[in-house]
């Protein structure tokens, strides 16, 4: 396992990129978290891009301001965790400020801190680890309480990984009560990794 020291983080400037942009760049980026257990880590291989007011599917649709939207409204690079289902997810804020938009990371393939992931998700088979939003989140210790960190520090925060042979490209999952929008093609994934969540039957 490598020394926390020997990862950069990338600069705020990384994430001024166009949201459906950022989400099929941070494809290969490292997602590392840093608790008193360890470090764990992996390759992001799935994202979901959340266009904000005109997104029916965005909990910022119309440009609805809550405690739990809040910091969406903020730069980008903020990390947006929210509960559902008694899940933990985990976003990247984007768009400009005042623009509420975010990329949900949807699965990641483990790099580091294997069998600490593997103690906290209580299973053995790799394949189930992190291939989901609430299974990446328990198994790497990012928890509701990084809400509003940024992801450019520690100790939850994004840095050069590798880069995907190919990526796809399609409509997003679990939205099936947002109208038009459940068919926006703004989920992209690593194109045949075997830590990417599912389909959309």
């Amino acid at each position: 396992m490598k020394d926390i020291t020997q990862y950069v983080p990338f600069s705020e400037s990384f994430f001024l990129q166009p949201t459906l942009v950022l989400a099929e760049a941070l494809l290969g980026c490292l997602l590392i978290k840093e608790t008193e257990e360890g470090i764990a880590s992996g390759y992001i291989v799935e994202t979901e891009a959340y266009m904000g007011p005109e997104d029916r599917a965005a909990h910022s649709f119309g440009n609805k301001r809550t405690k739990r939207t809040e910091i969406m409204f903020s730069e980008p690079g903020f990390v947006y965790t929210y509960v559902m289902h008694t899940h933990c997810l985990v976003n990247v804020v984007s768009g400009p400020k005042e623009k509420p938009e975010a990329v949900l990371i949807r699965g990641v393939e483990p790099v580091d801190g294997l069998e600490l992931m593997k103690k906290r998700r209580n299973i053995e088979d790799l394949k189930n680890l992190t291939n989901g939003p609430g299974k990446l989140t328990k198994a790497l210790g990012i928890t509701i309480a990084d809400y509003g960190r940024h992801f450019s520090s520690l100790p939850l925060f994004l840095a050069k990984g590798i880069t995907p042979d190919k990526v796809s490209r399609g409509v997003r999952i679990g939205i099936n009560n947002s109208g038009e929008a459940r068919n926006y093609p703004w989920r992209f994934w690593v194109t045949d990794n075997p830590y990417v969540s599912r389909t959309r039957k």
